[in-house]
């Protein structure tokens, strides 16, 4: 998870930092622990973060004050490091080769060696998150120039790294060579004259793009460098060799409906997972009903397909955050019970089908069925629109112990019974790729069937505090 953003805007009145916050601000789903925008301005580099939500953090009080051509932006997801202040990003460092700050969206694999790599060690670290060793290797790298350092540095880092990069004159826009986390390039056009370019961007999704009038060019290649400097085209450097492994959970549920990848638009992606989903695990029902907000397109196609009328059987608390990217169990649960209401007209003794996008942990749909069963819905039947997860990840998503995932310790019929559903039934890997019309080979499904496209040490399974805690022993 986590929202990346990079601008380039000269000769606009120092709007880099403005226009920066305007696309993270539609990239919160993707983080919403921490935010901050770095700028650049006459070779000067000040950050900006704090604990909170965008619009809490980079309000119009702060904004005025990051004066400078380019920016980076961050809202974070933690898979590294705790939620403190320290771990909020962009990460700075000023140094005497260099002045570098880095947005990251991902998870480095090998955090451990890139470690022992560091002059130094932990007491040379500022925060306890991956970025910020990344961050203290490239400014230690004695090359001088930005891009020459990142070539030299990057063939040593191994896992998932969508990066923008800002130094003293230039952002950079970074996907590694298996392009796990997305990464698209768009052209700001003159207000006045959208036939000429005022800047560039970079960001997260084209949703961001689209908030902030930017035309979109192309995705970044993984294993592709970006360089966006003012008054100049960007300048692409393939850094190393493409291996393609987009995490296809970014097109089933990460990334917001109205965004891009891979030339699907996600709207109709999940509306065909929603119509597969229907053809892999028929029932007799009254109505289709989703789980807001992300299980909505799947739900109207798995309606369209199986002729069952669509309706709304939970409203959502619109200011309420997404549930399963909480930092902590304990939040996650009460975030359901703040989060959806049922619509008691509408369910009370009705057959539902209830369509969501996943099951991680489980305590999410059991608690979305005993609401509604108390609502007095006659039958609960759940529909998922993505395979059971019975891999963790390490790409970036926070679900490292697999015991946290109910796919792993239960079956289907013991996952049906604990979430108190009449039935259930989950969309088949290729029930995916059929909606998708795209390759397996093309995606990351790890999470799905432990086909891990970059290996993953075996201490990576502690991770998450792993600069935080003193290694322990790796078992033989």
């Amino acid at each position: 998870m986590c929202g990346v953003v990079g601008v380039v805007l000269p000769g606009r009145g120092h709007e880099a930092a403005g226009v920066a916050a305007t696309a993270l601000f539609a990239l919160q789903h993707r983080g919403q622990e921490s935010a901050g925008v770095g700028v650049a301005d006459a070779g000067h580099l000040m950050i900006y973060k704090d604990l909170g939500m965008v619009s809490q953090v980079l309000d119009e009080r702060r904004i005025p004050s990051l004066t400078g051509d380019l920016a980076v932006a961050h809202c974070r997801y933690s898979t590294t490091g705790s939620t403190v202040w320290e771990n909020a990003q962009p990460t700075l460092r000023l140094g005497p080769r260099r002045s570098i700050a880095i947005g990251h969206n991902g998870n480095l694999v090998n955090t451990r060696e890139l470690l022992s790599q560091l002059e130094g060690g932990k007491s040379r670290l500022a925060a306890t998150t991956d970025t910020e060793l990344l961050t203290a290797i490239l400014a230690d790298e004695p090359a001088l120039d930005t891009v020459v350092a990142l070539r030299r540095v990057l063939p040593r880092v191994k896992g998932a790294f969508s990066l923008v990069v800002l130094d003293e004159r230039r952002v950079i826009g970074v996907r590694d060579p298996h392009g796990f986390r997305p990464l698209v390039l768009g052209r700001l056009p003159e207000p006045d004259d959208e036939t000429k370019t005022a800047g560039w961007i970079l960001a997260s999704e084209t949703a961001a793009l689209d908030i902030v009038g930017a035309e979109v060019v192309r995705d970044v290649a993984p294993g592709e460098m970006v360089v966006l400097e003012p008054g100049r085209e960007p300048v692409s450097i393939q850094y190393a060799k493409a291996t393609p492994a987009l995490c296809v959970f970014e097109l089933i549920y990460f990334a917001r409906p109205d965004s891009y990848m891979e030339g699907r638009n996600l709207y109709e992606a999940r509306r065909h997972m929603g119509m597969q989903l229907a053809r892999e695990h028929a029932v007799e029902a009254d109505m289709v009903m989703p789980v807001p907000d992300t299980g909505g397109p799947a739900a109207a196609g798995y309606a369209e397909a199986s002729g069952i009328p669509y309706r709304d059987g939970l409203v959502r608390n619109r200011y309420s955050g997404r549930t399963f990217i909480q930092p902590s169990q304990a939040m996650r649960q009460r975030g359901v019970n703040v989060k959806l209401s049922p619509l008691r007209e509408v369910v009370r003794d009705r057959r539902l089908v209830v369509v969501d996008d996943s099951i991680v942990r489980g305590t999410t749909t059991k608690q979305i069925v005993g609401l509604l069963r108390r609502a007095g819905a006659r039958e609960v039947h759940v529909r998922i629109s993505a395979p059971p997860i019975y891999h963790p990840c390490f790409y970036g998503i926070d679900t490292a112990i697999p015991t946290e995932l109910i796919a792993t310790t239960h079956s289907e019929e013991e996952i049906r019974a604990f979430i108190g559903a009449d039935s259930l039934g989950y969309l088949s890997v290729p029930g995916v790729l059929a909606a998708l019309d795209l390759p397996y080979e093309q995606f990351c499904f790890a999470c799905f069937d432990g086909n891990y496209p970059e290996p993953v040490p075996y201490d990576a399974r502690a991770r998450k505090f792993v600069l935080e805690e003193e290694p322990e022993a790796a078992p033989t």
